[in-house]
């Protein structure tokens, strides 16, 4: 009877009540970031918490706000749902715009909750399927040539070149494209490299990927199909992973699991190894579970949906699998419950020289914590491989005084000027950040 009265109500109204539930973060700001982030005990309740920054866009003339010593503008705006970026050797910039594919309509109160959340966060308008191409070739930090550079594409994400082949992720395949340095426009068809998990349930459909040194293989983030594993893990394989991918061959094997949602990659520019972020699981409080920025180990298993951060068992999960929970690794750095970390590159440009080494994460932002977390750019500094310190905002302001969404990060990138550039999917912008020299 209550999810019919449920159902019955206006879109509004039902998330005005849901908003009126749920838990409040009982942790002092930053308890849940860092090497050994804490971990309050699990909230168990019939409806979840749900706490939306409904999506406005940029007033005129609006940015962000930039950290101090730090100035930012806008690269290029008017985009269509920009997620991911990625820089050509010749310092153009590639825009994946793009958003979820078609699905089928899903049924029950849980789902119209979900779409709905979607809807007002922004998340709900058709995927453009192109990247764009953008170029500053007067070095003013605007660019003024804005192409579609590969249309008709399926809900791409990942990008990356190799040799003279552009690889692109769409939401169920690896393909790939010739590419001639200058290029503002590729017309061939698209070669099929590997398949990735994809189909009708498509729940976490980003799909990135990135080049090992050698170019000999790619790697692909493959998000979980669930959030806990309530569809079946049937439903799960080779998701909830980072798979590697033989580009000769296009043979692919599991190289992580249990990452639940895996994002950005990139290679520590001092020692060579995989780091990626990740989007843990959600429902069970305000405060669980921390988002995190990993190392990743071949053959590592990381939990998800067994245990969450290390070995902490969750008991949502049936069948319990204590012989995977005993294996499960501890990830690096906690980022922060819910502040869906996105996007990662390693600063390795002279712009900028603060952040030698350090990484820059795009923080999409929360839907289901109060207070909202996220919804900001930050910069975690490395020492000797590892993180060493508190997390550093780079771009705050996202969110208005009124709780609306005015831009929300998404994928970061470093220019071959040395700026950052973050991708605004809310609000159809690229920024620019770089030294303040006023």
């Amino acid at each position: 009877m209550r999810d019919h009265i449920l159902l019955r109500l206006p879109a509004g109204a039902m998330l005005l009540l849901l908003a009126a539930c749920g838990d409040k973060s009982t942790l002092s700001p930053g308890a849940d970031v860092g090497p050994q982030p804490t971990l309050v005990a699990p909230v168990k309740r019939l409806i979840p918490t749900v706490d939306i920054a409904p999506a406005k866009g940029w007033p005129q003339g609006g940015r962000p706000a930039a950290a101090v010593g730090l100035a930012v503008n806008a690269y290029a705006s008017g985009l269509d749902h920009p997620r991911w970026l990625y820089v050509l050797p010749n310092g153009d910039v590639l825009v994946a715009e793009t958003n979820a594919p078609k699905q089928p309509a899903k049924k029950g109160v849980k789902a119209y909750i979900q779409g709905k959340v979607q809807e007002r966060a922004g998340a709900g308008v058709p995927s453009a399927n192109r990247i764009t191409l953008l170029r500053d070739a007067d070095g003013d930090g605007v660019a003024e040539v804005k192409k579609v550079f590969l249309k008709g594409l399926n809900s791409p994400f990942g990008m990356a070149l190799v040799g003279d082949m552009l690889y692109v992720a769409n939401t169920d395949a690896i393909v790939r494209f010739p590419y001639r340095e200058g290029d503002t426009e590729i017309t061939a068809g698209a070669q099929p490299v590997a398949p990735l998990p994809g189909g009708p349930l498509n729940h976490h459909w980003t799909k990135n990927i990135i080049a090992s040194e050698d170019g000999r293989r790619l790697y692909a983030t493959s998000g979980s199909n669930s959030n806990v594993g309530e569809n079946g893990m049937d439903q799960e394989v080779d998701r909830a992973a980072i798979l590697e991918v033989d580009i000769a061959t296009g043979k692919t094997r599991l190289f992580a699991s249990g990452l639940r949602n895996p994002n950005g990659l990139a290679w520590h520019p001092e020692t060579g190894v995989l780091w990626t972020v990740v989007n843990e699981r959600d429902e069970i409080g305000s405060d669980l579970v921390p988002d995190y920025l990993t190392s990743v180990k071949d053959g590592g298993f990381y939990g998800w949906p067994y245990s969450y951060y290390g070995r902490h068992v969750d008991e949502r999960v049936k069948p319990p699998r204590p012989d995977l929970v005993a294996k499960a690794i501890v990830p690096d750095y906690a980022l922060g419950a819910h502040v869906a970390a996105l996007g990662l590159a390693f600063y390795t440009g002279s712009l900028l020289p603060q952040f030698e080494n350090g990484a820059i994460i795009g923080q999409h932002g929360s839907w289901n914590r109060k207070p909202l977390s996220g919804y900001n750019v930050v910069y975690v500094p490395f020492k000797d491989g590892k993180p060493a310190g508190k997390p550093v905002e780079l771009l705050t302001g996202f969110v208005d005084k009124g709780g609306n969404a005015l831009g929300r990060p998404v994928g970061v990138a470093v220019d071959r000027r040395g700026a950052v550039l973050v991708a605004d999917d809310v609000g159809n912008v690229i920024w620019r950040i770089t030294p303040d020299t006023r």
